[in-house]
């Protein structure tokens, strides 16, 4: 525990360190900074955002508050696969908003059931259990998974594992960082939720292991076909299908996080799909509404969803009319407007154009679809933080992770016009340096 908490005040001393040398490196007027200010002052300090303020947002841009325009290449971790505030969806929620917001679940609407014909029809599913985070997505995934492993394969009461991964992200709840190997995400949070073996990811012989010596108890695996904050991390080609096929060979449930990769961003509509994998259970969020509202669900068939009865589980907000008309809507335009051929063949060039770019500080490009990272070299006392700050000095966003690692993922509606503009500036800011 000590060492967790000296770690946590030396990252506590180099956020603030960064923050004084952001607004040195930057100019923030003093228009930004008073809004900057109010959040420092009556806001709890659980993010370390660059020193922009927002207050606008069409398609693939954002404009501060002072007029300025954006390249949006962080997509809010991939919730605005439509671009922002896309007209269609926006047109969804402010017609069902003048007719009924919300009215709980204890009794019904006549948009919740519409939505989930729709939904499972679309994603090729019996069921689909509405929730609002991605976070509380994946804990019904959990919860589906364990009455599942007692109901169904007879595991003993209170016994249930179930495997994780090596650098996930799936969510900052008590029972989801238990599962974590960061230590900013789990130090300081225990005691915690027993019943996870964690094994490394990308690793399909440690995977057989735990099989082998535990499968009888083992009730599934939960896991990210890409690790969206480990810095999209790709694994080996095959790894997906190897992970499914040893779960079914030892009856266990094969569950894809696919919150941060669904939704046409890959360049396929789940990342599962580019191996031909049909997860037991998807959990999916984020571009469900296409960052209009907090929307998630659990997909699974009957033999799996049913095991939840009436009164066992729920939210107050899951499958509000809201939430459903949004939904629906957000799907359409991703069908629609072909946005995960276009995330495909843009994610492409990108990758290509990106490692064109002539530059010691880049190390390695990778991802699928507009999905994709750039591992940098720090040198000279210049981390990945900093070139996001000279890019937003040229008008580009994007957010480090691991501070050697910078993600991008624009929304798919832009251009390849708008995405070779945006590589233009990530050119110059890596050539100049």
């Amino acid at each position: 525990m000590q060492e967790s908490a000296e770690y946590g005040f030396s990252a506590y001393i180099c956020i603030q360190l960064q923050t004084i040398i952001s607004f040195i490196i930057m100019s923030v007027t003093a228009k930004a900074q008073q809004f900057i200010d109010l959040e420092d002052r009556y806001g709890a300090h659980n993010y370390h955002p660059l020193p922009v303020v927002l207050s606008r947002g069409e398609g693939p841009f954002v404009w501060d508050v002072d007029g300025k325009r954006y390249f949006d290449f962080l997509s809010a971790y991939s919730a605005v696969n439509q671009g922002h505030c896309h007209p269609k969806i926006v047109k969804a929620l402010c017609e069902q908003a003048g007719k009924l917001c919300l009215t709980s679940r204890a009794f019904y609407n006549d948009c919740l059931g519409p939505y989930e014909k729709f939904a499972t029809e679309f994603f090729g599913y019996d069921k689909l259990l509405p929730m609002n985070s991605g976070a509380e997505a994946v804990e019904t995934a959990l919860k589906l998974a364990r009455r599942w492993g007692y109901k169904v394969k007879g595991i003993p009461e209170n016994e249930a594992l179930i495997v994780v991964c090596d650098g996930n992200f799936h969510g900052r709840t008590i029972t989801i960082v238990t599962m974590s190997s960061d230590p900013d995400s789990y130090g300081q949070y225990g005691p915690f939720t027993p019943g996870f073996v964690r094994i490394p990811y990308n690793d399909t012989d440690a995977l057989a292991k735990v099989l082998d010596e535990c499968g009888d108890r083992v009730a599934a695996m939960l896991v990210e076909p890409i690790q969206g904050e480990a810095g999209v991390y790709v694994p080996s080609d095959g790894y997906i299908r190897k992970c499914y096929d040893l779960c079914h060979a030892h009856n266990v449930l094969f569950i894809a996080d696919e919150v941060q990769t669904g939704i046409g961003r890959t360049g396929k509509m789940f990342a599962c799909d580019h191996e031909g994998v049909r997860p037991d259970m998807i959990t999916i969020g984020k571009a469900l509404s296409g960052g209009v509202l907090p929307v998630s669900a659990v997909l699974a068939d009957d033999e799996i969803m049913l095991t939840i009865l009436p009164g066992e589980h729920g939210s107050t907000f899951g499958g509000f009319p809201l939430a459903a008309k949004v939904a629906v809507a957000a799907l359409e335009v991703i069908r629609d407007e072909h946005l995960t051929e276009n995330a495909a063949r843009l994610g492409e060039i990108f990758r290509e154009e990106i490692c064109k770019i002539n530059s010691r500080f880049i190390k390695s490009v990778r991802g699928k679809g507009l999905l994709n990272a750039v591992i940098t070299e720090p040198q000279d006392g210049i981390e990945a933080w900093d070139i996001c700050l000279k890019m937003a000095e040229k008008g580009l966003l994007a957010k480090p992770t691991h501070r050697h690692i910078i993600r991008f993922a624009p929304p798919l509606v832009i251009t390849e016009a708008q995405l070779r503009e945006g590589i233009a500036i990530i050119r110059d800011v890596f050539e100049s340096l």
